[in-house]
């Protein structure tokens, strides 16, 4: 190792044990160490911004900024797709780089790249983003909605009822086996109760669909079920089949459908931070996760669009919330 990547390591360390000095004693000596860091990273994350203040504020703006993320697909659409968005409207931004599937995503950059066809959870510490997965604060002033329905609202996608998407997974979950999804059961519970007032229109990709990251995607069997018992439920592999909207990718689809759409029920992760994107009431299913800890569907999910969100901790959750709140 070089000399100043000694030295570069050296000041690291010393600035991450200041910061977590700082976590004790500005949050209590309490805290979970698996939430501890994200208190720090917040912190870090703060202090690496302040090198763009005068670039950022000060001088005369010139598109300067590089925006690169490989990480996870939430964490793109909850702090990388609001911070480039900034920068564009802030009259900074010079180019952006992602995953593949995502240049419709980022709409706004003139010079967007797609760099890697795999996401990669080392990819989500990229601390020259204003926030990282998760944070103690998201008063996040390098931060604008991304006005996505707007940009991909259409009248291809419309139907004689209001649109309802159930956006579904079934992915290993740290490490383990599935945790929140809709099941079998679950689905047929919310096709019956909502059927009357809405299209509903049901979402699970497949892997040649999206990009993939260190999740496993199981097969929940549900397709076959979903066509003999509820032939009139819309599938959106089938309607992507058809691409009446010509879109360019699976992602680019799913936003033209989104766009349509007013209600969500969807489930923790990426699947519920893409659907919160177009207002209305997104339902989310999430059993375990930092999120809770840290009240992310009440403090920052909101924020995506102004939508109304409800945050399910069990199925049980889910029936009263699809009851009292889905049915007009």
């Amino acid at each position: 190792m070089s000399a100043a990547r000694k030295k570069q390591s050296v000041l690291l360390r010393l600035t991450n044990k200041v910061l977590s000095l700082l976590v004790r004693i500005r949050h209590g000596r309490h805290i979970a160490p698996e939430h501890m860091y994200y208190y720090r990273d917040t912190y870090y994350c703060r202090l690496v911004q302040l090198k763009y203040l005068f670039k950022d504020y000060v001088f005369i703006k010139k598109p300067y900024k590089t925006v690169t993320f490989t990480g996870e697909f939430a964490p793109e659409l909850q702090f990388v797709l609001p911070f480039a968005y900034w920068h564009y409207k802030n009259g900074t931004l010079n180019q952006t780089k992602s995953s593949s599937y995502t240049k419709e995503l980022y709409f706004f950059s003139e010079n967007h790249e797609e760099i890697t066809n795999t996401r990669v959870t080392s990819g989500n510490y990229n601390y020259e983003i204003p926030r990282i997965l998760y944070s103690q604060d998201y008063d996040i002033h390098k931060w604008l909605q991304v006005p996505l329905k707007e940009v991909y609202a259409n009248r291809i996608y419309v139907y004689d009822k209001p649109l309802l998407m159930i956006a579904n997974r079934y992915n290993s979950e740290w490490d383990g086996p599935p945790i929140s999804f809709y099941s079998v059961e679950m689905l047929a519970f919310i096709i019956e109760k909502l059927s009357p007032y809405y299209t509903i229109v049901y979402n699970r990709p497949r892997p040649q669909n999206i990009t993939m990251d260190n999740s496993d995607i199981y097969d929940m069997a549900e397709y076959d079920w979903l066509r003999e018992q509820y032939p009139h439920v819309l599938l959106m592999e089938d309607l992507y089949a058809e691409n009446k909207g010509k879109a360019n990718n699976f992602n680019h689809f799913q936003l033209m459908v989104y766009a349509n759409c007013d209600r969500f029920i969807s489930v923790h992760g990426g699947t519920a931070t893409l659907a919160s994107y177009f207002g209305g009431i997104n339902l989310i299913l999430s059993k375990k996760g930092p999120e809770h800890h840290f009240k992310c569907f009440q403090k920052l999910y909101p924020r995506f669009s102004d939508a109304t969100i409800l945050h399910a901790k069990s199925d049980e959750d889910v029936k009263q919330f699809v009851v009292g709140n889905f049915i007009p």
